[in-house]
């Protein structure tokens, strides 16, 4: 078994739940109708993306060379 890193983006929806992104996966997307759930889900998509990506022998990118950082910009 390999460790990989994905960074995860929640998003609160104004419904209720979150989306959760995977940033490194394009177009993994998933929901959950609280953070927890919403981490589950994003840990069962993540794997299945991984697993469609090596069915066909592609890459499988990760996040473990990535930094990130937030930054706050001040709009006049």
């Amino acid at each position: 078994m390999m460790n990989r890193n994905y960074r995860i983006n929640l998003r609160r929806e104004p419904e209720g739940g979150y989306t959760v992104f995977v940033p490194s996966l394009p177009g993994c997307i998933t929901y959950g109708e609280t953070v927890d759930e919403a981490i589950e889900m994003a840990k069962e998509a993540i794997g299945l993306y991984i697993e469609e990506l090596e069915d066909r022998g592609e890459p499988v990118p990760d996040d473990s060379n990535m930094l990130e950082y937030s930054l706050n910009l001040a709009m006049a």
